[in-house]
């Protein structure tokens, strides 16, 4: 029954019971066993001061008396003097513990309402020090995860405004006879319709990156093979009248370790980029070991980048030319995709360019 009740209690109650059960116990202990041996200690010493000569058959009982009782009252005062220390700390020590368990619980309430900047300060406790750097982190994880998601939506509503509202107009027309159907018509109703998946699709691999869920299968490779196939397959989509797809690297390529499917992912978005960018003059696909790591880069001559608008190449719906058709274009999110695939396998992504002159981007990845 006692039991039940002292789980009754709140933590810092309990916390003071524990630590006075355990003095009571260190208390009752030292008095019985001093109680026990103290006199019998005392009388062996008489005996010893006996043997040497000294006379004490007559004050022996007196001696006697007068420590015990000089021991009954020290006992008192040590028991209450000890009791008041003990049970003040133990007060101190409850109350030290439960008030960093306390901000806890309110920074936990802030995050449940949204508040999910709010961090627990750092305790001179080294474990509940440790407790609050952990939950620290989680609370910035979380908060990162919010503002990912926030903008996420807000992106994903303004890109998916301009097909949605083309298809609704060409249904609108069609319902009330504005325009006659035609296969021209429902070509264009097909492409924002593909234009819609493809955007779902990218959001989705772009969601899965950022989150850090997308299956990546690490090996050996050789990427000689994927650069020559890739060439070949995109000198098939140039016009006559456009730009040299060029490919260069040394003979002996070395291995690398990465996943070939991510690696092509993010060569066909740099390749699609450049040509989609790039009217006339080359687009060069290049590759270089370089200490223990091999670079590959994608360098045209297109229309470039200007350099304030450099460091927001990789940031998700972002384009170089903000006055060209958004159909004419990706879905914006290409090279966010290709950012997180090169840095899940270990490497990095870089660009150069200029306006007017061209582009490169160039990523590289870990050697076998």
């Amino acid at each position: 029954m006692s039991w039940r009740w002292t789980k009754s209690l709140p933590l810092a109650s309990r916390l003071f019971v524990s630590h006075l059960v355990v003095m009571i116990v260190g208390v009752v202990s030292f008095v019985i066993i001093s109680k026990v041996s103290s006199p019998r200690f005392f009388v062996l010493h008489l005996e010893r001061l006996q043997s040497q000569g000294l006379d004490l058959i007559n004050v022996r009982t007196e001696l006697v008396e007068g420590f015990e009782t000089a021991w009954r009252r020290s006992t008192i005062w040590s028991v209450i003097v000890g009791t008041t220390a003990a049970g003040g700390l133990s007060y101190w020590v409850s109350k030290r513990i439960m008030q960093r368990l306390t901000e806890m619980e309110q920074i936990t309430q802030k995050f449940a309402v949204g508040e999910l900047d709010a961090r627990l300060p750092l305790s001179d406790i080294p474990e509940l020090n440790r407790l609050g750097t952990s939950f620290n982190r989680m609370a910035a994880s979380l908060e990162g995860v919010e503002a990912r998601r926030r903008e996420l939506i807000g992106d994903m509503t303004h890109e998916l405004r301009t097909p949605l509202t083309v298809v609704r107009g060409y249904l609108e027309e069609l319902a009330d006879g504005v325009i006659e159907p035609s296969p021209e018509v429902y070509r264009r109703l097909v492409k924002e319709t593909r234009r819609l998946e493809r955007l779902v699709n990218d959001l989705q691999e772009l969601s899965k990156a950022e989150a850090g869920y997308l299956p990546i299968k690490i090996q050996p490779i050789s990427l000689r093979p994927l650069l020559e196939s890739l060439v070949e397959r995109f000198s098939e989509q140039l016009l006559e009248d456009g730009p040299v797809l060029h490919l260069d690297f040394p003979a002996q390529l070395p291995m690398v370790l990465a996943d070939v499917d991510r690696t092509e992912q993010v060569l066909v978005n740099l390749l699609g980029n450049a040509i989609r960018y790039t009217t006339k003059g080359t687009i060069t696909l290049q590759a270089w070991p370089e200490a223990s790591k091999l670079w590959i880069a994608v360098i045209d001559t297109g229309i470039g980048i200007s350099p304030e608008d450099l460091p927001h190449v990789f940031e998700r719906f972002w384009r170089a030319d903000q006055s060209r058709d958004r159909h004419s274009g990706g879905t914006g999110i290409g090279l966010t995709i290709s950012r997180h695939l090169v840095e899940l396998q270990g490497g990095k992504i870089q660009v150069e360019s200029e306006l007017g002159i061209g582009s490169t981007f160039r990523f590289c990845l870990p050697l076998a």
